[in-house]
């Protein structure tokens, strides 16, 4: 499952169901989808998915060759970049941000 993070004059971002749950669990929300946080609550939602992502225990990624069969590990703070994003624009346009 994909979930779809949007605001007004920002792109969509596309996150994978599972990672999209632990973050949204991290801004403070259950995690059901849809949903949507209004615009003056971004703010709390972006600092608490920023102390949760310090306090992760996720390990970095790691390199390998392409020989290698097993997957590349991205760490749940790399994954949560763009939404990072998306928000600190919802921020500065004051604007819901809903996902489905």
């Amino acid at each position: 499952m994909l979930v779809t993070f949007s605001t007004s004059r920002y792109s969509d971002i596309m996150l994978f169901g599972d990672v999209a749950k632990q973050l949204l669990q991290l801004m403070g929300h259950s995690g059901t989808i849809p949903g949507a946080i209004l615009a003056d609550d971004v703010p709390k939602a972006l600092q608490g998915l920023q102390q949760g992502l310090k306090s992760s225990t996720s390990p970095e990624s790691t390199e390998q060759t392409e020989a290698e069969a097993e997957p590349i590990h991205i760490s749940l703070k790399k994954r949560a970049l763009p939404l990072i994003e998306l928000l600190q624009s919802a921020i500065q346009n004051h604007s819901d941000v809903m996902w489905k």
